[in-house]
């Protein structure tokens, strides 16, 4: 292909990406994944290398592309199957992303898979919201192991009724998998169109030059770093069990284009939900370097093949089963970006910024009103970290999340909450030559007994500046006037009002007065 022919063939993947995340956005029934956004769509080859991604949740597709080859290989495929799973240790991230694979069949031969990952507000755990402070990783819902959701194009209605079954709004849950299996089948049908007018060969053949092409521009890229080895250390604020100051280290081995980030001396796997599956620390490197690739890198198994990444079995990025995680997806993701790029700035200072909010600040409520049991989960951002030319955004979701905000329209339509507040935390933002962006306040009051778990970070350790900038302040969370911890559950009383003050995010540089100053 010469290079808009393989242009085209690239978007055209990606075009179908789209397609698919527009039909679960628009067939689900959950805020959470209609006005929210929180899904992921993707393409892969026979052997579930990547092809393409739609812009939708970093850790979503960066796990994804790191697991999808194993899943791939340990199941036997036939036209017309989906395979449903959600287990962390078999190629998930956390229980609430329930990943529907579904094969391609060209002339009777397996030639692609399209996939989309959803994260479902009520997965069947014992806390509404499916988010708990949890010690292992079956208080967190149901476990889904790869299991045939659909048979030669017959849905197994009695494994989908024991799922729904098994959360406090059946009907609901049943509209939000038929969604995921109607983005699949829009996937299937459009991918199948671009291969036919493509011809298998020629498909095939688009897919290496592809991912031949993008290796090279990740390898360029990769070339701009300086040959070198480059530490990092940060850390969480505790797991929910009493265990605290938690580190993650990394150091980065960066030779002629090729990268290894090397996670040893982690805290071993922890009693509290931040552990991580492997893949989720894949997201996050992958995620890092790709910011560093040209914008029209395409997103597909080529890019990623300079990168290689190793975490101990049984410490915190490489928990073995059955560590709870349920917080590990968002929290812990987010910490390992940090920490990649805090090395990546010894090597890159004036390219890397500081670090951004470093929480998705989470939280899952829900109870029972006259109509019903309600689940109810979202993430809130923060402020970004500053960089060597501009200053943060503020009030936004960075790195590892890619979702939206509920209006509050539908919050308090759907639901027993009224939002009191909901704006910038003005100051928070660390000072700089450039500002950290500010984080946000969002204050609920709540108008029947509801149960409300928040996994939170950053409530202790600040976003870092960089080259002589201020830290971001660090969250907080308040129910009426007492400061809860940054992991905790309550049952919380009609009238009661929980605010969350949210982390802003790291300056750059030292702040123009104090030069003027010295």
């Amino acid at each position: 292909m010469n290079p808009v022919e393989l242009s085209i063939f690239s978007s055209r993947i990606e075009a179908v990406c789209d397609e698919m995340g527009a039909v679960l956005r628009n067939a689900a029934f959950s805020p959470n994944i209609r006005d929210r956004l929180d899904f992921s769509c993707a393409v892969f080859d026979q052997q579930g290398e990547l092809c393409a991604q739609a812009a939708h949740i970093p850790v979503h597709l960066g796990s994804m592309a790191f697991a999808m080859r194993g899943i791939v290989a340990q199941l036997a495929w036939q036209a017309g199957d989906m395979v449903i799973l959600n287990n962390p240790y078999l190629g998930g991230t956390h229980l609430p992303d329930v990943t529907i694979i579904a094969p391609l069949f060209i002339s009777d031969k397996l030639t692609a898979f399209v996939v989309n990952r959803a994260h479902h507000a009520d997965i069947g755990a014992e806390t509404p919201g499916s988010m708990p402070v949890s010690t292992t990783l079956h208080e967190e819902g149901q476990i889904i192991d790869p299991v045939h959701l659909m048979q030669n194009g017959s849905l197994n209605q009695d494994l989908l009724n024991n799922l729904t079954d098994n959360t406090r709004n059946p009907e609901e849950s049943q509209g939000d998998f038929a969604a995921q299996i109607s983005a699949n089948r829009t996937g299937l049908t459009r991918l199948q169109a671009l291969i036919t007018k493509q011809t298998l060969p020629g498909f095939l053949a688009g897919l290496e030059a592809l991912n031949s092409y993008a290796e090279q521009l990740a390898v360029s890229a990769l070339r701009s770093i300086p040959d070198g080895k480059y530490q990092f250390q940060d850390w969480m604020d505790n797991d929910g069990q009493g265990n605290e100051n938690i580190p993650i280290r990394v150091s980065l081995t960066v030779n002629n284009g090729k990268v290894k980030a090397d996670f040893t001396g982690s805290a071993p796997q922890v009693s509290g939900n931040i552990n991580a599956p492997l893949s989720v620390a894949a997201a996050a490197v992958y995620y890092v370097f790709r910011c560093l690739m040209p914008s029209y890198t395409p997103a597909c198994a080529g890019t990623f093949r300079p990168i290689s990444l190793h975490a101990p079995e049984g410490t915190l990025l490489n928990a073995r089963y059955p560590a709870a995680v349920a917080a590990g997806n968002v929290e812990t993701s987010t910490r390992v970006v940090d920490v990649v790029m805090g090395a990546l700035a010894k090597a890159l200072p004036q390219r890397i910024p500081a670090a951004s909010h470093g929480s998705m600040n989470n939280i899952a409520m829900g109870g029972e009103t006259t109509t019903g049991h309600w689940d109810y989960y979202e993430t809130i951002g923060g402020g970004m970290g500053a960089g060597a030319q501009y200053d943060g955004l503020s009030g936004v979701q960075t790195h590892m999340t890619n979702t939206l905000n509920t209006p509050i329209e539908v919050l308090e339509s759907r639901f027993p909450l009224r939002i009191n507040r909901y704006q910038l935390r003005h100051g928070s933002g660390g000072d700089g030559l450039h500002k950290g962006g500010d984080g946000l306040i969002r204050e609920f009051e709540f108008l029947s007994p509801t149960t409300v778990t928040l996994l939170t970070e950053r409530r202790s350790h600040k976003p870092w500046g960089i080259a002589g900038g201020a830290p971001g302040q660090a969250g907080q969370n308040h129910l009426n006037d007492e400061q809860l911890p940054g992991k905790t559950c309550r049952q919380l009383k009609p009238g009661q009002r929980l605010t969350i003050k949210t982390p802003g995010g790291g300056g750059f540089g030292t702040p123009v007065q104090n030069l003027k100053d010295g």
